[in-house]
């Protein structure tokens, strides 16, 4: 793997560690009634509503950065050039199945070919 993919493919798994993490902190729209009682939601660092902000906004950032490297990634694994060779050259080759059971088959004697003819 080259770098470019590698430094995609970590700041891909770096965004999505972040959405989670985004996305688990931020309060639910039933989370409004519990500050008014005095939960300390309204107490934050950036404010009852800049928070929610600066949350969804973060969390928007990194969602567009996630599908994003999700569409580089699957360009560059789609964009490798073959190795060369044909076709036919990754298939299995096997025996065909008349070759194997004529094999176990065989009579013991056989040289006589007229034992097998009936009188």
């Amino acid at each position: 793997m080259n770098y470019f993919s590698s430094i995609v493919l970590i700041v891909h798994v770096l965004a999505a560690l972040g959405i989670i993490g985004l996305v688990l902190v931020q309060h639910g729209k039933g989370a409004d009634m519990g500050a008014a009682f005095g939960s300390g939601a309204s107490g934050s660092l950036f404010g009852a509503t800049g928070s929610a902000n600066f949350l969804s906004r973060t969390t928007a950032v990194l969602a567009f950065v996630f599908f994003v490297t999700s569409l580089s990634l699957a360009y560059l694994a789609s964009s490798k050039p073959k190795t060369g060779g044909g076709v036919m050259q990754n298939t299995v080759q096997s025996q065909p199945a008349s070759a194997a059971g004529e094999k176990d088959a065989a009579p013991a004697d056989s040289g006589s070919k007229t034992k097998d003819i009936p009188k």
